[in-house]
C-alpha cells in the first residue's frame, strides 16, 4: 500500500500524507464531492479533479498489485521463481509489462516449442546459437527422436526453429523494445476491404480511409475510432506496417532489431542461415500479429480516453449551463403531421396546461395555432418559449416569432423570449418509467414538451432524469468502452449536482439520487417522506427518513438546501457538523444568522484563524465564511439568450462575410459547433477559433457560450456552414478552402507509383466532402 501511495503522490505532485488521507476517506465510504468540499483539512486541499484521478489510479494500481501477487504465486508453484525473476515481477510498472514477464510461465496448451523441448532438442538449439560455426545438418541426426515426433534431421531443425523462436518471442525485454519502437515508427494503415463496393452508401462514409496511412503514435482519436468502426463493419482492412521497401531476401527492420538484441549477425557461418530463418520466423509468425494487436489495443484505449473525456467535458458544460430560473415557460415539441406538442410549466416546473396545435402540413392551421398559443401565454403569463430542435423546428421557430410579434403589437412592452433547445433524450425520458410516475396523467407525446420546457428552466435538474448517453453531446460514444464511459459520465453528473446543491423540498428522485451519499433507494424514501409529511423544515429531519443513517447524513446533508426553513444555515453549503463554529462566529459579532448571511462588510472583517479548532481548522472556517457571505450561491453563469439577426432564419439567408451571434451547441477537439438560429449548426474549425495556435477547442469555448462569428462559406447542397471567430479575418474567395486545412493533421501515402508525400487524413464522410463536411460528419457519429 505504501508503494501505491508513493506512486500516486508522485503522479499527482502532492505529498504522500495527502494521498493517504484521501484513500482512508474513500475506503471509509466518503464520496469525492464530500471529500473535496468538506475534508479539505484532511487532504490539504486536494480538489475534485485530483481526487477523481487519485480514485482511478488507486483502482488500477490495486488491481495491478493483486495480479502481481497471483503471478508470483503461479511462478513459485512451478518452482521457477528466481530472485531476479521476483525482482522483475515486483518492478513491473504496468499490467502490460507484468504480462510480458509472465508470458513464458503462463499455463497454456502444448506448443511446438514445448514439444521440441520435451523431445530433447534444447541442447542442440543452445549449441547452434552459441556456436554458429557448427553445421546444423551434421549436428541434427544425433537428436532424431521418432517417438517424440522428430523422425529426421529436417524435422529436428524445424523443432530447433520453433524452440528458439518461441523463447525469443517470450523475451519480455525484447518484446517491450519492439512494442515501443513500433509505436514510434509504425504506420496505421487502412484500405478498402476486397470485394466491397465503394459506391455503396454505407461503405462510402469511410471513403477517406480507403487508402489511408498515418504514424500510429500521432493518429487523432476520431480517426482511430473511425477506422476501427470501419473494420468492425467489415468495410476496411486495418494493419500496422513499417515504411520500408524490401528487396527479395532482405531482412526487415524489425528482424534487424531482433538480431541486434540477440547479439547475432550473419557472418556466413554454417548455422547462420538457420538462425536468420529463425529470426524471421520469430517476427513474422510469433511477434508481428501479437504486437499489432497490442498496439491497436493501445491506440483504441487512448482514442477512447479522448472520446470519453470530450463527452464528459461537453456533458459538464451542458449540465452547468445557465438556468433560466423560476420563470413560466412554454415548451414546444415540434412535429409536422402529428402536430406541435405544447406544455406550459410554472416557475417550479409544475405542468399548468398542455395542448397540441397543427400549424404545418397537412392541416396548415397557422392562425388557429397562433390563437391557441397566444391564449396560453396570456392565461399563464408565459415569458419564455422553449422550442425543441427536432423535425419541423425551423417552421415552429417561425411560428413562435410570429406569435411574439403579434403579442408585442397587442401589448407593447411585453417581454417574451424564444430559445431553441436540444431535445436530445426527450423522447427517451417521455417513455421512461420515471416519466410515467412523474406525469401519469399526461400522454407520452406531451411529456417531451414538458421536458423541453423544464430543461430551459434548470438544465441540471431535468437532464439528470435521462441516460447521459442519450443527451447527444458525445462522439463515437457507442464505440468506446461502455463501462468506462458510464463511470466517467456518472462522475461528471455527481460532481455537477453537488457543486450546485439540491433543493431538498423540490428535487426529483433522480436528482436526489445524484447527491453525495444518496442511493436511488434512499432518494425514493426522501420523496415518500416528503409526500407523507410535507416539506422538510430542517436538515435534521433527514434522519427520520427510512434508510438514511448517520453516515449517509454526513455525506449528503451539506449538499441539500432547505429554503425558508427553521434554520437559515440550511439554505447554504455550510455542513451541519460545523454549525457550532457558526454559532461561535455569531456570538462574536453579536448578530443572528439572518443578519450576518450575505453581509460582506461583517464577514470580511473576521479572521478564519480566530475560529479554528482542532477538528475544524482555518481552511474549513474560511470556506464557512465564504458560504455565509454568499449563501445559496449558484456557480452557474447568468442566463443569456443569443440575439439572432433579423431576417436570418434559414441557411439560404446566410452570406459569406456576415457577422452573427450564436450559441455554442457542441465542442470537439477539432472545433466548435455554433447554433445561429437557422436550424443547421455552423462549424468554427479549431484553426479559426483564435489568432493564436489552439490545440483543443475547449481552450477557447465551451458548450453554452454565446459567441460572435463571421460566415466564411455556406454549402447549401451539403448543408454546411463554415465560420470563424477571427472577426477581422478575410472572407476566402470562392473555392479557397485554406481556412479549413490549417492545423489539420496529415497522413502518409504509399510510395506506390512514384507517389509518396502526405495526404489529408480527414475523418470518414460522403464522397466529395471537404474538411468542413468531414468535421460535421464526425459529430453525427
Amino acid at each position: 500500500m505504501d508503494k501505491i501511495l508513493l506512486q500516486i503522490a508522485a503522479e499527482l505532485k502532492c505529498r504522500p500524507a495527502q494521498v493517504n488521507a484521501a484513500v482512508e476517506l474513500l475506503d471509509g465510504g466518503a464520496t469525492v464531492p464530500f471529500i473535496a468540499r468538506y475534508r479539505k483539512e484532511a487532504t490539504d486541499g486536494l480538489d475534485d479533479i485530483q481526487l477523481r484521478e487519485l480514485e482511478s489510479r488507486l483502482g488500477y494500481l490495486r488491481e495491478l498489485e493483486d495480479r502481481r501477487a497471483a503471478v508470483l504465486k503461479s511462478i513459485e508453484e512451478q518452482g521457477k521463481l528466481t530472485p531476479e525473476l521476483r525482482a522483475a515481477v515486483e518492478g513491473a510498472p504496468t499490467k502490460q509489462e507484468l504480462e510480458d514477464i509472465y508470458l513464458p510461465f503462463k499455463p497454456r496448451r502444448r506448443t511446438k516449442g514445448m514439444i521440441a523441448r520435451e523431445a530433447g532438442l534444447e541442447p542442440l538449439a543452445d549449441k547452434l546459437f552459441a556456436d554458429p560455426t557448427l553445421d546444423p545438418a551434421a549436428e541434427a541426426p544425433a537428436f532424431v527422436n521418432a517417438e517424440g515426433g522428430f523422425a529426421d534431421a529436417f524435422a529436428v531443425l524445424d523443432g530447433v526453429r520453433d524452440l528458439l523462436s518461441e523463447r525469443w518471442a517470450e523475451d519480455a525485454v525484447l518484446v517491450g523494445k519492439l512494442r515501443e519502437w513500433l509505436w514510434e515508427e509504425g504506420l496505421f494503415r487502412s484500405r478498402l476491404m476486397d470485394g466491397k463496393d465503394e459506391n455503396n452508401a454505407d461503405v462510402a462514409k469511410f471513403r477517406d480511409y480507403f487508402e489511408y496511412d498515418e504514424p500510429i503514435a500521432r493518429v487523432p482519436s476520431h480517426r482511430a475510432l473511425a477506422v476501427f468502426r470501419g473494420r468492425t463493419q467489415e468495410f476496411l482492412d486495418a494493419k500496422l506496417v513499417l515504411d520500408e521497401e524490401l528487396q527479395p531476401g532482405q531482412p526487415s527492420k524489425a528482424e534487424g532489431r531482433i538480431a541486434i538484441h540477440l547479439g547475432w549477425s550473419h557472418a556466413k557461418r554454417p548455422a547462420d542461415d538457420l538462425i536468420r530463418k529463425t529470426v524471421s520466423w520469430t517476427w513474422k509468425v510469433k511477434l508481428s500479429l501479437s504486437l499489432e494487436r497490442d498496439l491497436f489495443s493501445r491506440l483504441r484505449e487512448e482514442a477512447e480516453k479522448v472520446a470519453i473525456k470530450v463527452f464528459a467535458a461537453n456533458l459538464r458544460d451542458l449540465l452547468l449551463a445557465a438556468p433560466a430560473g423560476p420563470r413560466v415557460v412554454m415548451g414546444l415539441d415540434p412535429g409536422i403531421r402529428t402536430g406541435v406538442k405544447v406544455a406550459v410549466v410554472d416557475a417550479t416546473g409544475k405542468v399548468l396546461d398542455t395542448n397540441t396545435v397543427y400549424p404545418h402540413e397537412p392541416r396548415k392551421d397557422w392562425e388557429g395555432s397562433i390563437h391557441t398559443l397566444g391564449r396560453l401565454c396570456a392565461t399563464h403569463g408565459v415569458n419564455l418559449i422553449a422550442i425543441g430542435n427536432g423535425t419541423a423546428s425551423r417552421e415552429t421557430d417561425k411560428l413562435a416569432s410570429d406569435l411574439i410579434k403579434r403579442i408585442q403589437q397587442m401589448a407593447p412592452g411585453t417581454e417574451i423570449q424564444k430559445v431553441v433547445v436540444s431535445e436530445a433524450g426527450a423522447s427517451v425520458y417521455s417513455a421512461s418509467e420515471y416519466a410515467s410516475k412523474e406525469l401519469p396523467d399526461l400522454d407520452v407525446s406531451l411529456r417531451g414538451a414538458v421536458s423541453i420546457a423544464r430543461r430551459l428552466q434548470d438544465p441540471l435538474a431535468e437532464l439528470v432524469k435521462i441516460d447521459p448517453k442519450s443527451i447527444g453531446v458525445g462522439q463515437y460514444q457507442h464505440d468506446v468502452n461502455q463501462s468506462e464511459l458510464a463511470r466517467s459520465l456518472d462522475a461528471v453528473i455527481e460532481d455537477c449536482v453537488n457543486s450546485v446543491g439540491v433543493d431538498l423540498n423540490t428535487a426529483s428522485a433522480p436528482l436526489l439520487s445524484r447527491v453525495s451519499g444518496l442511493s436511488t433507494a434512499v432518494a425514493g424514501s426522501i420523496v415518500r417522506w416528503r409526500d407523507a409529511n410535507g416539506a422538510f423544515r430542517n436538515r435534521q429531519q433527514l434522519l427520520d427518513v427510512s434508510g438514511l443513517g448517520a453516515k449517509t447524513f454526513e455525506q449528503s446533508a451539506g449538499f441539500l438546501r432547505i429554503r425558508n426553513g427553521d434554520n437559515p444555515l440550511d439554505q447554504s453549503g455550510v455542513h451541519p457538523e460545523t454549525y457550532p463554529v457558526v454559532e461561535q462566529i455569531l456570538t462574536t459579532v453579536k448578530k443572528p444568522a439572518g443578519e450576518v448571511m450575505g453581509r460582506s462588510d461583517v464577514i470580511r472583517a473576521l479572521k478564519p484563524e480566530a475560529f479554528a479548532t482542532e477538528k475544524f481548522g482555518a481552511i474549513t472556517v474560511k470556506d464557512i465564511l465564504a458560504e455565509l457571505e454568499k449563501p445559496a450561491r449558484d456557480p452557474r453563469p447568468d442566463f443569456k439568450v443569443a440575439r439572432f439577426n433579423d431576417g436570418v432564419e434559414d441557411l439560404k439567408d446566410l452570406q459569406p462575410g456576415m457577422t452573427l451571434e450564436g450559441t455554442v451547441s457542441n465542442v470537439a477537439e477539432f472545433g466548435a459547433f455554433v447554433d445561429l438560429g437557422v436550424h443547421q449548426d455552423g462549424l468554427v474549425h479549431v484553426s479559426q477559433l483564435s489568432n493564436k495556435f489552439v490545440k483543443d477547442a475547449r481552450e477557447v469555448v465551451k458548450t453554452g457560450d454565446i459567441v460572435k462569428v463571421r460566415v466564411l462559406e455556406v454549402d447549401l447542397s451539403r448543408k454546411r456552414i463554415s465560420l470563424t471567430m477571427k472577426l477581422d479575418a478575410p472572407v476566402p474567395s470562392r473555392g479557397d478552402r485554406s481556412h479549413e486545412n490549417t492545423h489539420r493533421p496529415a497522413g502518409r501515402n504509399e510510395r506506390a507509383g512514384g507517389g509518396g508525400g502526405y495526404r489529408s487524413a480527414a475523418p470518414a464522410q460522403p464522397a466529395g466532402g471537404s474538411a468542413m463536411a468531414a468535421a460535421f460528419a464526425k459529430l453525427k457519429r
